[in-house]
């Protein structure tokens, strides 16, 4: 990465965030490590990759989650590493909707931040809600194996609505303990990673083969065409690869927030490729001769059900217990990020009833209204479960198609605008262009991928209605842009002069 003598330095990150046009309203207390976490913690791959390998078994099976891992891990990388310059110049907790106003040709500022912020708004909503779905999904196997509390929809969208709970009021107590949290849920990632890979490697007393964990497929969608099945296979790794953009959303509460912010964006990526992998790598070597008894657990969680049958079931509950607290710091992390962009995008006016969104609780200085607005929408799109087994696979297809469509736009304006863009501290120098366009093709790829059918044949039990929720977003955000927003919707406001800005601050500090 290069630095730009072209970009002006603030003497400080609020004197920039004055610059781009907004008071330094959220208290500034994260440093880079702490940036770092958040989006990692979102990625979270005791998450993502655990809670979707039952569907990576039947698309695809060890193959596809194992290679697919690594390739749609080196693609995203491609991704950030686009948003990352572009969050260099503007590092505010806008974000995505705020570059793209700024990147757009000529008036066309508004539309491109309008449709940005919305589907950014969607896969934030919904990469929540696949978190803390995946928790209650581990969690309530967890009561089963413990308890007898039988792994049942009603149970299991009953812990759901108690976690949303848990993070909503975590989120309310203010930044310090979400920083410390976020830092404490590093380290447990990682050495959790290590405690079940190692248990995984040392007490079964029979493996998979190389062979079977890096060249076996396996097909069980009901679909005959194997590479069909191979490319919807890959929502198991780019599900995991989300969230990210936390670390830009979190620009406002972070020091040196111009290079901070690029860098957790890509540090987390880079950091859950390997460890993810790692993490793949040790539970499928640790399948052996129990695939079948992987994918009719009792417990409806595969990856349990592996566990136990290599370690013995107490062993396996214990390895559980790693697998549910890090999802518990997955989502809490995901509720944070979510709220801030609520934040933002009702600072500019951009969500029905703006001012009761934007507002700030003066004693914590955190967005408590947008936790809540995140933490409730987040529960409706879990609800279908109670009747749709694919319910989940969809909150995932949505999560991802929405958080990708929102991560491109900025990469696609920044491209477009060639040598009139003035780098940040952070940029990609002679690579921007190419690393930019390649990750432009690659997620227009993947939103298509993933709004195609999972498993044939396709019943109103098994349908993906990814596509129906991202036609929601298009019709009621476009909708609303046609009828009204066009008219009054400008993109991001400024909100005053530096004088003001500094009034705005003194008032919020009394």
């Amino acid at each position: 990465m290069t630095t730009s003598p072209s970009q002006p330095v603030a003497t400080s990150d609020a004197e920039q965030l004055h610059a781009l046009g907004y008071a330094q309203e959220l208290r500034r207390r994260m440093g880079g490590f702490s940036n770092f976490a958040v989006s990692f913690t979102i990625i979270s791959i005791l998450s993502g990759a655990l809670t979707l390998y039952g569907y990576g078994m039947t698309t695809g099976g060890p193959v596809v989650m194992v290679w697919g891992w690594v390739f749609v891990g080196a693609m995203t990388t491609v991704v950030g590493l686009g948003m990352a310059e572009v969050c260099s110049s503007f590092p505010t907790a806008g974000g995505l909707y705020y570059w793209a106003a700024k990147l757009a040709p000529g008036g066309s500022g508004p539309v491109w931040s309008w449709f940005t912020g919305w589907f950014n708004l969607l896969g934030q909503v919904a990469i929540t809600a696949g978190i803390d779905f995946g928790f209650a999904e581990f969690f309530t196997a967890f009561l089963s194996l413990t308890t007898g509390w039988a792994a049942t929809p009603g149970h299991t969208v009953l812990v759901y609505g108690c976690v949303l709970l848990a993070h909503g009021l975590l989120n309310s107590f203010g930044v310090a303990i979400v920083s410390f949290l976020s830092d404490v849920s590093v380290w447990w990632h990682l050495l959790g990673v290590l405690v079940i890979v190692v248990t995984l490697s040392a007490i079964p007393a029979h493996h998979s083969s190389a062979s079977f964990v890096f060249t076996h497929f396996v097909n069980r969608t009901g679909f005959k065409t194997s590479l069909y099945v191979v490319l919807i296979g890959l929502l198991m790794a780019q599900y995991t690869f989300t969230g990210y953009d936390a670390s830009a959303h979190m620009s406002e509460e972070t020091h040196n927030a111009a290079v901070a912010g690029p860098r957790g964006i890509v540090s987390s990526i880079l950091v859950s490729l390997v460890a993810g992998w790692v993490l793949i790598l040790g539970i499928t070597f640790a399948i052996g001769r129990n695939y079948q008894s992987a994918l009719s657990s009792p417990t409806g969680v595969p990856p349990v059900q592996i566990f136990i049958d290599a370690i013995g079931r107490h062993g396996g509950e214990l390895l559980l217990v790693v697998a549910f607290v890090a999802q518990f710091y997955c989502g809490m992390a995901s509720v944070t990020a979510n709220s801030r962009m609520i934040y933002a995008f009702s600072r500019d006016g951009a969500v029905p009833g703006s001012a009761f969104w934007h507002r700030i609780n003066p004693r914590t200085r955190t967005p408590t209204n947008s936790i809540w607005f995140a933490v409730v929408f987040a529960f409706v799109l879990g609800v279908p479960y109670l009747w749709s087994p694919t319910a989940y696979g969809a909150i995932t297809s949505i999560a991802t198609i929405g958080l990708y469509i929102a991560y491109v736009i900025p990469t696609l304006l920044r491209r477009l605008q060639g040598d009139r863009f003035v780098p940040g501290p952070w940029s990609l120098g002679r690579w921007s262009g190419i690393v930019g366009w390649l990750g432009v093709a690659w997620v227009v790829v993947i939103c298509v991928l993933f709004m195609l059918p999972e498993v044939s044949p396709i019943t109103a039990k098994t349908f993906n209605y990814a596509p129906i929720a991202v036609g929601v977003v298009l019709v009621i955000a476009g909708g609303w842009w046609a009828i009204s927003a066009r008219k009054w919707f400008t993109g991001p406001r400024v909100q005053g002069t530096p004088e003001e800005l500094a009034a705005i601050e003194r008032e919020l500090s009394v």
